[in-house]
């Protein structure tokens, strides 16, 4: 039987969410420790490798987690620094989520797409209602890197990544990030939140990991001898 789930926080956040055309910002979402925590365990979890994406993601680096509401306490089990952000960033008309750090070095970019990553397990899902984003690592003289939102051809926004900044945008948006040049490594994290019907809910796993970390990855980053990680979880390879 699973654990509990930690009950998520009533955020005032989403008490503007009607008011919301395409986006909404909000800086200083969280304090400096829980980012540098966040910004420490992703970028030394051995699942953080070659990105599980698709083509669309270029020199790109993450991994990924596929979740249902249900079973956020597995998530909880295995990667509790998530938990503060998912509190969140949630919300909470939402049942299923593709949550993904994501890495960008120069060089990096995102080609436009519209988010459907649960469509690899029901092909019937549409694109999520909202996607979350947290800007964790934003160098100070980063070249690129933005973040472009666009309603069928026309740009809706272009937005700056500043860091400790938690934004929302609407999952139909095609959207883009802008060609790293020069400055260092950007890393967010992304969470894809949908809304789905009881049927398409049966489709998508209750928790899965999907990651390009090989072999040699997970043994070359494995805990010290005499720490174990926390609760295994099934492992899967994302289609191009």
């Amino acid at each position: 039987m699973l654990a509990p789930t930690r009950p998520i926080r009533a955020i005032a956040l989403f008490t503007d969410f009607t008011a919301v055309s395409y986006y909404t910002l909000h800086p200083d979402a969280f304090s400096p420790s829980y980012l540098r925590k966040l910004q420490a365990r992703v970028l030394a979890c051995p699942y953080f490798a070659v990105n599980n994406l698709n083509r669309d993601f270029v020199g790109t680096k993450g991994f990924s987690l596929v979740f249902r509401r249900s079973h956020l306490s597995q998530v909880d089990a295995q990667f509790p620094w998530f938990m503060r952000y998912l509190e969140t960033a949630l919300r909470p008309d939402c049942n299923a989520f593709y949550l993904n750090p994501l890495g960008l070095t120069t060089g990096s970019r995102v080609d436009p797409h519209i988010d459907r990553s649960l469509r690899s397990y029901c092909k019937t899902v549409e694109p999520p209602a909202w996607v979350s984003v947290l800007y964790v690592v934003v160098p100070d003289n980063l070249q690129g890197g933005e973040l472009l939102l666009q309603r069928q051809k026309k740009s809706v926004a272009q937005i700056r990544p500043q860091r400790n900044t938690l934004l929302w945008f609407q999952g139909d948006l095609t959207h883009s990030v802008t060609a790293v040049t020069a400055g260092g490594d950007r890393l967010s994290l992304v969470c894809e939140q949908y809304n789905l019907d009881a049927a398409q809910l049966e489709e998508i796993p209750e928790y899965t990991l999907e990651t390009r970390a090989t072999e040699a990855d997970l043994a070359r980053r494995a805990p010290p001898r005499g720490k174990r990680r926390r609760a295994s979880t099934p492992v899967a390879t994302a289609l191009d």
